[in-house]
């Protein structure tokens, strides 16, 4: 049905709020039985790209061309590298180093939430290595002491990794306890539920299903709503010194 024009949707210079209904699917290269939703990217402004990708039985995605992360949405993928397979559920998740030859697959219909960025690595830090796990594995911790506020990390908080990628769970009513402002660029999939978002001067409803991509300094500001709890998947740039990789 047409909407007359009329979306949630907003594209500002210093954010995307991107709702289902303005989704446009395009194939990958590589990709075999895969169609891509593209949320974010160099040619928004994004230092990382990242998608939604569906999955029909049997579809692939080739290597990517820098490192890789993985968060299954909707049934399972079957991830090859260095001579191991791992099957991951929903909910599961999978980090890949850049160079990492790997195949991703599809046994049966999937979706993932896919992000990739340029490894960009620091002095005397380890390299960083594959990572497979299960989010309900991960420690779920406490934001600024607010329990109706959780927080799980999905990569480990150390120098190897130049990003980092978390879930968070708010409680109905729960928000952030400030408005944020901060050198980190974000990409953030809503999973569940809904609330209120502050981007910038604006202010927005959303909802499971939309994506909001976030510049580094842009006011953010998060307050869940309704009667179950929201939580979505965030990523950032992270433990690198913000005149690193500048005119790269």
């Amino acid at each position: 049905m047409h909407q007359l024009g009329a979306t949630r949707s907003s594209s500002k210079p210093d954010h995307l709020l991107q709702t289902p209904d303005t989704f446009v699917r395009t194939p990958l290269p590589g990709a075999d039985g895969v169609e891509v939703i593209i949320h974010a990217s160099p040619q928004l402004g994004a230092r990382f790209t990242q998608m939604t990708a569906e999955f029909v039985a049997g579809g692939s995605l080739p290597p990517a061309p820098a490192q890789r992360f993985i968060y299954v949405l909707d049934g399972k993928l079957e991830i090859k590298i260095g001579g191991k397979r791992r099957v991951l559920s929903t909910d599961g998740f999978a980090y890949l180093p850049q160079g990492a030859p790997h195949t991703v697959r599809a046994p049966g219909m999937a979706r993932a939430a896919v992000i990739e960025k340029p490894y960009m690595a620091a002095a005397g830090a380890p390299a960083p290595e594959t990572l497979f796990g299960d989010e309900d594995d991960v420690a779920s911790v406490p934001l600024m002491g607010d329990h109706a506020l959780r927080v799980r990390a999905l990569i480990p908080d150390c120098p190897a990794y130049d990003f980092a990628v978390n879930t968070m769970t708010y409680d109905p009513g729960a928000a952030l306890s400030m408005v944020e402002i901060h050198v980190m660029e974000h990409g953030l999939l809503m999973l569940e539920g809904g609330g209120i978002y502050r981007l910038g001067d604006s202010w927005y409803p959303v909802h499971a299903g939309d994506f909001i991509w976030m510049r580094a300094y842009c006011p953010q500001w998060f307050g869940a709503l309704g009667k179950k709890p929201a939580k979505y998947l965030i990523y950032k740039d992270w433990l690198r010194h913000p005149l690193e990789g500048i005119g790269a």
